[in-house]
């Protein structure tokens, strides 16, 4: 079998200068790397992951934990940090949603990974501090974990629900609801109260009649709509804490307004690709999904290379998309008093 040792005599180099070559590490010239890898592919070399491992006490893989991917919201976020790591040089091996068990922090925690990026983190969850502790470089995507101090990537959750609130109040609804995400995540807890908030200030005071929350999922705006709809006051409007509840909830409205007329402007957050089709057309929160994917890789590769590095919290921008058909534009009541 061909050796790198091999290789290194043929191209007239160390065996190191081999590895950096092959590697694209720095240390050697371009003429060097170019004659390096014309041995390599002269004498069929094809390097050893495995030997690689050993050498430098790396995998050259991160793990991705993510939650439900029958959620549209996973998959496109993961595909562009798949693409990304794969740019990068490394290998992404997806974890579904890891609990808190003492299995699952060592299952992440093994040797297998140089790093995690943790995509569904609960505002207490303890998987961070563990990790932590045992040294393995993470990053929170999307979310963030009270008190931990680590390397975050989000969106500005509390400015696209404030966005998401003026539009509304702009629109000149005076019955509002809201279906929010779980409160034991940042997304769900932060936007929703700083959709609350917003509409409080401006004299929109928000029944809590009117507000449902559960998992970020389908059904949850589903069944929350049928609830809102029937209500002896039902609203014009609902803010969803995300694209996954608000299809649900436009479910539940298209088919209520086939059987009885009834209508409600819905507003979502993420905007996935399900939001803009046409059966839908959600105006939704735009966050930039690819951007935080390659947001993201960079911080757990910096922290790779660099343990001990200051934290960076990344906060990224959202921005309104509105989707609202204009036939429906101006609900009746004029805007609310403020």
């Amino acid at each position: 079998m061909v050796t790198s040792h091999d290789v290194a005599r043929l191209a007239g180099v160390s065996q190191p200068t081999v590895s950096r070559a092959l590697r694209g590490m720095s240390g050697a010239s371009p003429e060097t790397i170019a004659r390096v890898r014309a041995a390599a592919e002269a004498l069929g070399y094809v390097p050893s992951e495995a030997g690689r491992t050993l050498s430098t006490r790396r995998t050259r893989c991160i793990g991705i934990v993510a939650g439900d991917l029958t959620n549209p919201f996973y998959p496109e976020l993961i595909e562009p940090m798949r693409a990304e790591l794969e740019n990068q040089g490394y290998r992404a091996l997806l974890i579904p949603d890891a609990d808190e068990s003492p299995v699952e922090i060592e299952r992440l925690s093994d040797g297998t990974l140089d790093g995690v990026l943790l995509t569904t983190s609960t505002v207490h969850s303890q998987i961070p501090r563990e990790l932590a502790k045992r040294g393995i470089p993470f990053v929170l995507v999307n979310r963030t974990v009270d008190g931990a101090e680590c390397d975050t990537c989000a969106f500005d959750n509390a400015s696209g629900a404030v966005a998401a609130s003026r539009l509304l109040l702009d629109r000149g609804h005076r019955v509002v609801g809201m279906i929010g995400g779980p409160s034991d995540t940042s997304t769900g807890r932060d936007r929703a109260q700083a959709f609350l908030d917003e509409m409080s200030a401006n004299g929109a005071w928000v029944d809590p009649m009117l507000v449902h929350r559960g998992p970020f999922s389908f059904m949850t705006g589903y069944r929350a709509a049928l609830e809102l709809m029937s209500h002896p006051e039902p609203p014009t409007a609902v803010f969803c804490g995300n694209d996954v509840i608000a299809l649900g909830a436009s479910d539940a409205i298209l088919t209520a307004r086939r059987d009885r007329g009834r209508g409600m402007e819905v507003v979502g957050f993420d905007d996935i690709a399900m939001s803009s089709w046409d059966v839908f057309r959600i105006t939704t929160v735009h966050g930039d999904l690819g951007l935080m994917a390659r947001e993201s890789v960079k911080l757990v590769l910096r922290r790779i290379e660099d343990p001990e590095a200051p934290f960076v919290q990344t906060v990224l921008p959202t921005t309104l998309v509105d989707r609202f058909p204009p036939e429906i534009r101006s609900p009746p009541g004029g805007r609310a008093s403020s």
